[in-house]
């Protein structure tokens, strides 16, 4: 079913893309860079974004064929359009030495187990806990803003060498880190004819 664009909408990325060149991105990375930057309105995240197009063609790949998506927190589920999600923040509970979204990270992990989308936009705790999971994601957006931890728990996705979308700097947040997810989702799927792919 293809997504009707609103107005607003296609004027915006309109105004982006003459103040942003995004031709040289691959079409994912593009695609995930764009509404990044829409979403913030901040073309810092052009070159602050990183990202592997064979990954995220392989997650864009097991998100159609209906690999569940984890939300950290229900900003970011709610920024999630078009998709169910799971975020079990509400069930979570803190206790010495595991915060309350490390909590909900491990309990969704037990409902979702291996092969999820992992959403992270709000806590750098969350994205660490998932680190020391067998989680085996599709892909794991990490983009969790702050002064504290932010910044290292990106670096160490990265280092980890999950299939990522992190960024190098301490922004992030709910917003940018459901955009990504959402860039996937309208991304369209390569037709089975090969005349559609035209």
């Amino acid at each position: 079913m293809n997504r009707v664009v609103h107005p607003i909408e296609q004027e915006s990325f309109r105004r982006l893309r003459a103040r942003l060149d995004t031709s040289h991105f691959p079409p994912l990375t593009r695609a995930v860079v764009e509404r990044v930057v829409h979403s913030a309105a901040d073309l810092e995240y052009a070159s602050d974004l990183v990202m592997d197009e064979g990954e995220l063609t392989k997650a864009h790949a097991a998100l159609h064929a209906g690999a569940p998506v984890v939300a950290d927190v229900e900003m970011v589920a709610a920024g999630i359009t078009r998709r169910e999600t799971v975020c079990r923040l509400g069930d979570a509970r803190s206790g010495p030495g595991l915060t309350r979204s490390a909590h909900a990270v491990r309990l969704a992990y037990e409902e979702v187990g291996p092969g999820a989308l992992w959403v992270i936009g709000c806590a750098p705790t969350a994205l660490e806990e998932l680190l020391t999971l067998d989680a085996s994601p599709a892909l794991v957006i990490g983009l969790p803003v702050g002064f504290v931890g932010a910044a290292e728990s990106k670096a160490a996705l990265r280092e980890s060498g999950l299939p990522a979308v992190s960024n190098v700097s301490e922004k992030g947040g709910s917003a940018v880190a459901a955009a990504t997810l959402n860039a996937l989702l309208y991304h369209p799927v390569p037709s089975e004819n090969p005349e559609e792919n035209l």
